[in-house]
């Protein structure tokens, strides 16, 4: 058999029967890791029965199996893992394992959550997407759940706009769920996005598993914006998680006579955001995009200044629309740090995103 790492112990605690996140966490918070766990709880009289069963038991067949999925661009993360989504391990039921399939990366960038309902309005498509669009075009990460209606058109805007966007699965990351948008979840990949599940593969598309999938929606984004949805849609669930998680919530308010404009209206009402623009949402988020994109460790705006590499990227810009790839190519900085960057920039004044994606430099001067 080949040796067992440490990852090996936590897929096998994945595997656990009725063992969820914050049961999980509370264990090995008491045993220190995932192998003390698995071979030290066997032993602790303490745990109920069919706990200690399957500990003694543990599920490697199935280990190997997700580990056989692994690889050619899908990753295995774990919660102890410094890649892992730093917003999203603040989040008390965070899950234990993300299989990823895509740009790891992207997960700890800035995402903006964009939801609503499955059978929206034309116009409510296109709102979805129009916003997608200018957000992600201004550098954030657009994250959706990949399902008809909303999700789509927030996926396709932000792709649109060349910008990165995230899928989150309610199935096994090996299940495209519709299977309708296998064309979708591969463009999202192959535009530096990223599609995540905290289901092993082979994974079915039941019912409880999508509620459960809003709360890491909301959970690696800032915010999340409503864009339509009735009083019982499920994007309800996911601005309650945002609540909860103490993440920002934005709804784009509609008619009193459209009911998928009811869901948008209760949540204004209960506090959120009303929100009529893109850039109501960017001003909303300002204070906390700078607070995460300051801790890039790379370079930052600081008090005193544009640092070295925000510089070089700044002299990379013209007073016309410049487009993304021809400035990664021009400061030879990742697709990634360009992006952060250019978010940054914009929010202190120094550029400004033009309608066609690209960005222009203003005429305020580095101090």
């Amino acid at each position: 058999m080949t040796p067992r790492d440490e990852l090996h112990y936590w897929l096998a605690l994945l595997h656990l029967p009725g063992v969820g996140p914050v049961r999980l966490r509370d264990l090995l918070n008491h045993f220190g890791s995932p192998r003390r766990l698995l071979e030290q709880g066997a032993r602790e009289r303490t745990l109920e029965p069919a706990l200690l069963e399957a500990l003694r038991a543990p599920a490697w067949d199935a280990v190997e199996r997700d580990l056989a999925w692994a690889g050619a661009g899908r990753t295995i993360l774990t919660l102890d893992d410094p890649r892992y989504p730093p917003l999203l391990a603040q989040v008390h039921d965070a899950p234990p394992l993300l299989f990823i399939h895509g740009n790891v990366e992207a997960l700890a960038q800035p995402q903006l959550a964009v939801v609503g309902s499955r059978n929206p309005t034309p116009l409510g498509e296109e709102t979805a997407q129009q916003f997608a669009r200018v957000l992600a075009g201004a550098g954030l990460i657009i994250t959706s759940g990949l399902a008809l209606g909303i999700d789509a058109a927030a996926h396709r805007g932000a792709l649109a706009a060349k910008g990165q966007t995230v899928a989150v699965f309610g199935t096994g990351p090996d299940r495209i769920y519709p299977a309708r948008h296998r064309d979708l979840a591969h463009a999202i990949v192959d535009g530096g996005g990223a599609l995540v599940s905290e289901y092993p593969p082979g994974t079915p598309p039941l019912p409880g598993h999508f509620p459960r999938r809003n709360r890491i929606i909301s959970g690696l984004s800032l915010g999340t914006l409503v864009v339509e949805a009735a009083l019982r849609s499920g994007s309800l669930l996911t601005a309650r998680s945002a609540v909860e998680q103490g993440r920002e919530v934005f709804a784009i308010p509609g008619s009193i006579h459209n009911p998928l404009a009811r869901g948008c209206h209760r949540l204004i009402r209960d506090g959120a955001k009303l929100v009529e623009t893109a850039q109501d949402v960017l001003e909303e988020l300002a204070p906390q995009l700078r607070a995460a994109l300051a801790q890039e460790p790379a370079s930052s705006v600081g008090e005193f200044g544009l640092d070295e590499e925000y510089r070089r990227l700044l002299d990379c810009l013209d007073f016309a629309p410049t487009a993304v790839d021809i400035l990664v190519e021009r400061s030879g900085l990742t697709a990634d740090a360009v992006s952060s960057m250019l978010l940054l920039l914009e929010l202190e004044g120094y550029v400004a995103s033009a309608a066609g994606g690209g960005y222009a430099r203003t005429s305020k001067e580095s101090l």
